[in-house]
Order: C-alpha cells, then structure tokens, then sequence
C-alpha cells in the first residue's frame, strides 16, 4: 500500500473516531443548535459507554498517520505523490484538523457543563 493510502486511512480513521467519540455529548448540542428537536436525541447518550474506544480508535489512527506523515521522506521518483510539497503540506494540515477534533472529543464532556 502507498504512504498516500497510508496516511488517508489513518487520517479518516482518526476524523471517523473522534466523531463517533463525541456523537454523545456534541452530538445532541450540534442538533439542538441547528433546531432539530426530539425525543430521539435522548437516545444518542447510549454511545458513552463505547467513547473511551471511539477515543482510543482515533489516537492509534492519529499515531498511525503522525508516523507516516512527519518521518524523514524517502527518496521520490518524479510524478509520485510524496514528490509534491502541497501534499505533504495539506496532510499536515488535515492532520492537525483530525487531531483538533480528537481534542474537542476528549475534553467536551468535562466543559459540557457551561453549555447547559
């Protein structure tokens, strides 16, 4: 497999986990705030038994993706993807934004409290 599908699949992993790690607690906020309205928001609070794995899901990803990205680079043939400097610039990036939102998963359940 490439270091380009490498690095995609970590960095989705890490998005996809830190979304599913916050679906309890962000979740029905970000409904609520976009006027959806419902018993059924109720429900989404069975996902925090399960965000301590969600969490630990996006920090192997974000491990996984932060080896591949920020290591020395190999040697690049012309036309491959790591031979062009905006890739590695925009996986950064995307990596930041991935580690951003496994942040906001981490510590929102402690800063719930001034929400509501």
């Amino acid at each position: 497999m490439s270091d380009s599908k490498k690095n995609r699949g970590a960095l989705a992993g890490a998005v996809i986990g830190a979304i599913l790690a916050s679906g309890c607690c962000l979740g029905p906020l970000l409904l609520v705030t976009l006027g959806f309205s419902g018993a059924w928001i109720g429900n989404l609070s069975v996902l925090e038994r399960y965000r301590p794995l969600f969490l630990g899901v996006a920090l192997v990803a974000l491990f996984f993706a932060w080896r591949s990205i920020f290591r020395p680079a190999p040697e690049c043939k012309s036309g491959e993807i790591c031979a062009v400097p905006r890739a590695r610039t925009a996986y950064k990036l995307f990596f930041w934004i991935a580690a951003v939102l496994v942040l906001v998963a981490f510590l929102f359940p402690y800063i719930l409290r001034f929400f509501y």
